[in-house]
């Protein structure tokens, strides 16, 4: 689906257009092959570079082609179809226009759409740059929920079991994607920066270089939850191979003292002389030697810690 959006300084909000003109903001969600070789020849874009929008795992990345930018990035994605937790997302800066494509809605952009954030699309690197902010927020609002939730089963440590431990992993594995989206992002973030991709005014340069450093507090940040999980995970370890040895333990003690009545019992009923075989209270006297016995195992369990 190809959608165009324009709005300049003097209009109140965006306007949906049917055609193409210069200053819009063109949308591509999950384009067929008419839709993609359409935009191709309307922007006069790179087709090879095009196509890899199309790659679900295709990584942050920036081309140069044909005097247009293509910037690729991740965005997170909620969605438990594909093993991962970040989609795609391609932004392409050309000389009088901006054009995104991705495999699927982005959420990030509905703001845009509804009015929430002010953009205009004749103002391109701004309009960059409020795009890859809303991403950014969108990282953030995720690992705020992840640290929560963290930090939630860590307050219950001793209690934490194997569906604990499953969250745990699937925590680890969003917290692993988002970081690989925001590093590469970022350091395409600072050629865009740097370079002259872009063109950008002072005030352009100082919100990039927010981001930039937004980005990097949330990856310091990820990588601070995720140690935290590890060592949840440490710890979890020890207390269930504590719980394994003291079961162990105690079953072994089990196995011990409800070994020697049945040794003794064995013993006597062989069917050959053994001692008091011919005394009337030989019952009893056998009874007091288990317990004796008995008495004598548990206290040298507890001497040794094993009770």
């Amino acid at each position: 689906m190809i959608t165009h959006y324009f709005r300049t300084l003097k209009d109140s909000e965006p306007k949906v257009l049917d055609k193409s003109r210069n200053g819009v903001w063109t949308h591509v969600v999950n384009p067929t092959d008419e839709e993609m070789q359409e935009v191709v020849e309307e922007y006069h874009l790179d087709e090879t570079v095009l196509a890899d929008a199309r790659d679900f795992f295709e990584v942050p990345r920036m081309e140069r082609s044909q005097g247009a930018t293509y910037f690729f990035t991740r965005y997170p994605f909620d969605q438990k179809q594909e093993d991962t937790d970040t989609a795609p997302l391609l932004i392409v800066m050309g000389e009088s226009f901006v054009l995104t494509m991705a495999l699927k809605e982005v959420p990030q952009f509905k703001q845009f759409f509804d009015g929430g954030v002010e953009f205009h699309t004749t103002q391109k690197a701004k309009l960059f740059i409020q795009i890859m902010t809303a991403i950014t927020n969108s990282f953030e609002k995720k690992l705020i929920f992840l640290r929560r939730e963290v930090y939630k089963d860590r307050t219950r440590l001793r209690n934490i079991g194997s569906l604990e431990i499953e969250r745990f992993v699937n925590y680890e594995h969003e917290l692993s994607d988002m970081i690989s989206a925001l590093v590469p992002t970022n350091a395409w973030l600072q050629q865009v920066t740097n370079g002259n991709y872009i063109q950008l005014y002072d005030q352009d340069v100082e919100l990039m270089e927010d981001l930039m450093i937004g980005n990097n507090q949330l990856v310091e940040s990820a990588r601070s939850v995720m140690k935290t999980i590890q060592n949840v995970r440490n710890a979890t370890e020890a207390i269930l191979t504590n719980r394994l040895n003291g079961t162990i333990k105690t079953l072994t003690v089990l196995t011990i003292i409800l070994t020697i009545p049945t040794i003794v019992a064995s013993l006597y009923g062989m069917n050959v002389p053994i001692p008091l075989s011919e005394n009337p209270f030989a019952f009893g006297l056998v009874l007091i030697f288990i317990a004796a016995l008995l008495l004598l195992a548990v206290a040298l369990f507890k001497k040794y810690e094993w009770l």
